[in-house]
């Protein structure tokens, strides 16, 4: 009997290794993939820039259409209904939202103190009156008279199908939050099983779809890399905005490389383990500049590689997604504070800390889809009657800004994640084992 457990123990071992071999080779592929596709932006020939147009397109449609499809719940309602079904009416479900919204708070304060920092620092001066006047056309139009009220209002749905058909990420949490509760207090019935079973059944076959595409991922990186590669090759990225830009920029590569590494740590969390088997969601954060259209793959992940229990990554994960945004509260106090300053505004530290404060509960609240920071800080910039000229100066420069931020936001969530699961190990019960549904 104990050798034949030792075999066992012999055999798990060596599929673990051959699993950890196995990421590691898709790790340097990757790898790969983005150097060759930035080089071959870089040589500027036009047919082959279209055709990696094409197929950057063409992932990022398939990625949306698995994150936020037309036709079935998304994922993100799908892990947030499962999760807080099994988990709704336990003890564990505080503990398991007190751990992200903890660590969320921390890393957000943190990111958004960075930047305040790096603003002092670097001190960007203000820009021509000619230039932000110029500016102003490029401000979309039917964002510009929209206070943060109407962001608000916007979370809160009126219709059951419509925040799936728009990709409202925050009403569709609310909505997924509601009908999860309502599973969890429901009387367990043979209608409450099935209808458990087919939700998780149904989860289980979009996680298929998106294994096939992490297959085929390093043809998109390359594809998104050249995409990038070009457009920077074409000086369509670059700007004027030179030390607004390094703030930015510097206090994201600080957050990404130095603060988030330090929480795992002080977790006893290896921060190069746990990157390297995050990267794939950080990899497509990175191009999709969606973290709402990253979380498949973040999930996926999180449970395949960094093996956190369901439980905590299928509830941690769409939370952290919708209100972990290190990177915006970053961009939404620099870019506010340097609009500001240049609108002639008194910026004592008082005031530079307040909008601190008002930058983190911004971000907290805005949703994880493209250019989310840059409209939710229009609109707070609206909303206190600044000139909002500036924000179109910004908007050519903002892809790239977008991209750093947003992988940022998928690493800081991957932490935050690997972080609650690790001090919750073995305290909470996995929720799709067959013992977890019957119960």
């Amino acid at each position: 009997m104990k050798k034949n457990v030792e075999v066992e123990q012999a055999a798990h071992k060596a599929l673990e290794a051959n699993k950890a071999k196995k990421q590691g080779r898709q790790f340097v592929l990757w790898m790969l993939a983005l150097i060759v596709g930035a080089a071959l932006g870089w040589l500027g020939i036009k047919p082959l820039n279209e055709l990696f147009t094409f197929i950057a397109t063409v992932f990022t449609r398939l990625f949306q259409f698995i994150a936020v499809p037309t036709i079935a719940v998304p994922t993100i309602a799908l892990a947030v209904i499962t999760t807080l079904a099994q988990l709704g009416g336990r003890k564990e479900t505080g503990r398991i939202f007190a751990h992200a919204v903890t660590y969320t708070l921390l890393t957000t304060i943190c990111a958004a103190g960075i930047g305040l920092a790096m603003f002092l620092w670097i001190a960007p001066g203000n820009l021509p009156a000619d230039i932000v006047g110029a500016g102003a056309a490029n401000v979309p139009q039917k964002l510009g008279h929209l206070t943060y009220y109407d962001h608000i209002l916007s979370v809160i749905p009126n219709n059951l199908l419509q925040p799936f058909l728009s990709g409202n990420v925050l009403a569709v949490m609310l909505i997924a939050a509601s009908f999860g509760l309502a599973l969890a207090f429901m009387p367990k019935t043979e209608n409450r099983e099935i209808l458990m079973k087919g939700i998780l059944g149904f989860q289980e076959l979009l996680f298929t779809l998106i294994r096939a595409l992490l297959f085929i991922l390093p043809v998109g990186i390359l594809a998104f890399a050249a995409q990038l590669s070009a457009q920077i090759e074409a000086g369509v990225i670059v700007g004027a905005l030179g030390k607004y830009t390094a703030v930015i920029i510097g206090s994201n590569v600080i957050q990404f490389f130095i603060v988030i590494p330090i929480f795992l740590l002080a977790r006893s969390l290896n921060p190069i383990q746990v990157f390297k088997k995050m990267s794939p969601a950080i990899a497509v954060a990175l191009f999709t500049k969606s973290s709402a259209g990253t979380l498949p793959v973040t999930l996926a992940s999180a449970e395949h590689n960094l093996k956190a229990n369901p439980a905590v990554s299928r509830f941690v994960l769409p939370i952290c997604t919708t209100i972990n945004m290190n990177g915006c509260a970053a961009f939404i106090l620099v870019t506010s504070l340097f609009v500001m300053q240049n609108a002639g505004y008194d910026l004592p530290l008082p005031t530079m800390i307040t909008w601190l404060f008002v930058a983190v509960l911004a971000a907290i609240g805005n949703a994880g889809v493209p250019m989310g920071c840059y409209f939710l800080t229009l609109s707070l910039m609206s909303g206190i009657g600044a000139p909002i000229g500036l924000m179109g100066v910004i908007l050519p420069i903002y892809t790239i800004i977008d991209m750093i931020e947003t992988a940022e936001n998928v690493w800081s969530d991957s932490a935050v994640c690997a972080m609650t699961d690790h001090d919750l190990k073995g305290k909470i019960e996995d929720p799709t084992t067959p013992e977890a549904i019957e119960a």
